[in-house]
């Protein structure tokens, strides 16, 4: 399972994390209310195609993906969301929709949005709908070593 392997990587890079379990839940409300977290520390992984190549965009669960943003700070001539088809089998050890936010364990490359990269904590799914890992967002940077950039849309 994803959370193993997670855990596994947490584990051996010497990072405190809180594994919280909870009740399954599907919507960021739900989530962050069963975990009992903030809902502005949760992050959501969205799979994009930016020419062909599938990347990794994580941003607040409360926030929506700005496609138009990402064309431009990625300089890609052709960038949209990428189907479940496209993707599951990058990520076969994870429920749909509970995908984590270490791209870079599955080959893809990892965009933060500036919003979520301000936080001290960074929260998410775990690979499952019923397991949430909570750790510094330092640490995240420092393992993932993603792109920060502006992709929210404007709410």
């Amino acid at each position: 399972m994803a959370v193993q392997k997670i855990r596994k990587y947490l584990d051996e890079n010497d990072i405190r994390y809180i594994l919280i379990v909870h009740s399954p839940a599907y919507t960021a409300q739900e989530i962050a209310a069963n975990a009992h977290i903030p809902g502005d520390i949760l992050a959501k992984s969205v799979i994009l195609k930016i020419d062909g190549t599938l990347a990794m965009c994580v941003l607040p669960a409360s926030r929506r993906l700005d496609l138009q943003k990402c064309k431009a700070a990625l300089k890609g001539e052709n960038v949209r969301l990428a189907s479940e088809n496209e993707f599951r089998e990058h990520f076969p050890e994870c429920e749909l929709g509970a995908i984590p936010p270490f791209g870079n364990l599955f080959g893809l490359p990892v965009f933060v949005s500036k919003e979520l990269s301000r936080n001290k904590e960074l929260a998410f799914n775990a690979g499952t709908h019923r397991e949430v890992i909570k750790l510094a967002y330092d640490d995240y940077h420092r393992l993932v070593n993603p792109t920060v950039l502006d992709l929210c849309a404007k709410d």
